[in-house]
């Protein structure tokens, strides 16, 4: 068994933690400034904190242009990141000029949403508009801010694509196929079936 503590270095050739805290699904957060600027940006550090109300999260490792615009509006947007838009998420994560609209060069559909100002990706099978409720800057154990901040909304509404919900009224996630990030540089996992399990 390979034990470490990571204050004292891993000791592997890259650093197993995203490894293993995988799969995680994929936050693809988009925003607008306050001069009404679209920003769109995918975050692996995200997931659902409660499903009622429902409450999602992302983690911006910096104070970046998503954090920057959700302290401003008090609002964003997750959209669903799936295998058939993976290289438009993919080109969404470069570091583009502030104000420069990253879903617009990687020749995404801006859709309005009804609640929030920020545009949602129209080729996306889900979208979820958020309202903020808090920014938590993570501290570490001895209570040093870390410059890393949790953004924590809640759920006003929700945009499903028809084409994506069965005749039983359930969202077919296999048949999304969402990404999830899996650690290390270029790792990512596709949704394409599900085990069912009943609880016992």
């Amino acid at each position: 068994m390979h034990f470490y503590e990571p204050s004292k270095g891993h000791g592997l050739s890259h650093d197993p933690f995203k490894a293993i805290i995988a799969p995680r699904p994929i936050g693809w957060i988009s925003t607008v400034d306050k001069a009404g600027r679209g920003n769109l940006a995918p975050y692996s550090f995200f997931n659902a904190f409660s499903s009622v109300p429902p409450i999602i999260g992302f983690s911006s490792e910096g104070w970046k242009h998503s954090a920057a615009n959700v302290a401003a509006t008090r609002e964003f947007v997750f959209n669903l990141a799936t295998s058939a838009l993976a290289d438009q998420m993919n080109r969404t994560g470069a570091a583009l000029p502030e104000g420069e609209d990253e879903m617009l060069a990687a020749g995404l559909t801006p859709a309005p949403c009804r609640l929030v100002k920020a545009a949602r990706v129209a080729e996306s099978p889900a979208a979820l508009e958020c309202r903020l409720i808090e920014i938590i800057e993570l501290k570490d154990l001895d209570g040093v801010p870390l410059g890393r901040f949790l953004i924590l909304g809640q759920v006003v509404g929700v945009h499903i694509d028809s084409a994506f919900l069965t005749p039983e009224g359930l969202f077919d996630t296999a048949r999304a196929s969402p990404l999830a990030r899996c650690g290390y540089l270029s790792d990512y996992a596709e949704v394409s079936s599900l085990v069912t399990l009943h609880r016992k």
